[in-house]
């Protein structure tokens, strides 16, 4: 799928104070102050829902707050949110065109966006945005792009299962998958204390892919064996508490009430892992083994 939108503030997103409000700006009956540095009436308009994308940056009076400033999707015209809001100036644009917009600052802060400090409530504050509109992306496109992305992303997942398939009989494991497809095997059951939410573990762990490739380990003679150790890099157990989202969701479900002592290998699935991004030497749509030794629970 392609680049999502780059946002300022939630939905608010941004351009340059080029000029002071003074000169040569309109306001439009719902009080939208805007000026417009170059016009294209001509070509396509921005409609309901589509995507902008081009260049921008955002002030808060004349202090930048955030810049665009290589053409990529950077707003979409949602509906306006109060009166005097963004999206009725981006409805009003050329691709091609550039625009002045001004807002003002306590209508966005109201909706709970956070300012910098010195944002003074009720002083008359502006946010000041200029887009550079290079291209449109429509709401039919979007939905196509959509439909593209859940299209590939079945294609992959039914490629993984076979994957998975695959490995599980070739290594002859006898486990069966919980209802996430995640494999819990446990080769050495210990007799410590059980793994909790909020308790602090310690681990040793290796991590490879499914072809065997090892991609991450705390084991430093598995790392030389794999011709992947880094001197700068310490290697020595994994010590993190449970429960924070420090770690994907399939390693934190599969060490769960396992006792201290306990050697697990955790054949987690992509939808229980990164998904369909890619991640250092893990490519998308990964299927990750991971060996792991428990050593301890406090």
């Amino acid at each position: 799928m392609k680049k999502v939108l780059k946002m300022f503030f939630a939905t608010f997103v941004g351009a340059t104070l080029l000029a002071s409000c003074g000169d040569g700006f309109k306001t439009t009956p719902n009080g939208l102050k805007y000026k417009f540095l170059e016009v294209n009436p001509e070509a396509q308009q921005v409609q309901d829902n589509d995507v902008l994308v081009g260049t921008c940056t955002l002030k808060l009076n004349d202090s930048v707050l955030g810049e665009v400033k290589t053409p990529d999707r950077i707003l979409q015209a949602t509906a306006p949110a109060f009166k005097g809001d963004l999206p009725e100036g981006l409805k009003m644009m050329h691709i091609g065109d550039k625009a002045i917009f001004v807002i003002e600052a306590d209508s966005v802060h109201a909706r709970g966006v956070n300012f910098p400090d010195y944002y003074k409530e009720g002083t008359g504050m502006k946010l000041y945005y200029e887009i550079n509109l290079t291209d449109i992306v429509t709401l039919e496109e979007l939905n196509q792009e959509r439909a593209n992305y859940l299209e590939n992303m079945e294609q992959a997942q039914e490629a993984e299962k076979e994957l998975i398939a695959n490995y599980v009989a070739e290594h002859k494991i006898k486990a069966t998958p919980d209802e996430d497809g995640l494999y819990i095997i446990v080769n050495k059951k210990g007799n410590g204390q059980k793994v909790e939410i909020g308790r602090e573990v310690s681990v040793n762990y290796t991590g490879r892919l499914l072809d065997g490739k090892v991609f991450d380990t705390s084991v430093e003679s598995v790392a030389k064996d794999n011709d992947m150790y880094d001197a700068r890099r310490g290697y020595s157990p994994m010590t993190y508490v449970v429960g924070q989202q420090s770690m994907i969701p399939g390693w934190e479900k599969g060490i769960l009430n396992q006792p201290a002592g306990s050697k697990l290998t955790l054949i987690v699935p992509s939808s229980q892992a990164y998904g369909p991004q890619a991640v250092g030497s893990i490519p998308a749509n990964s299927t990750l083994v991971f060996d792991i030794e428990i050593l301890s629970v406090k």
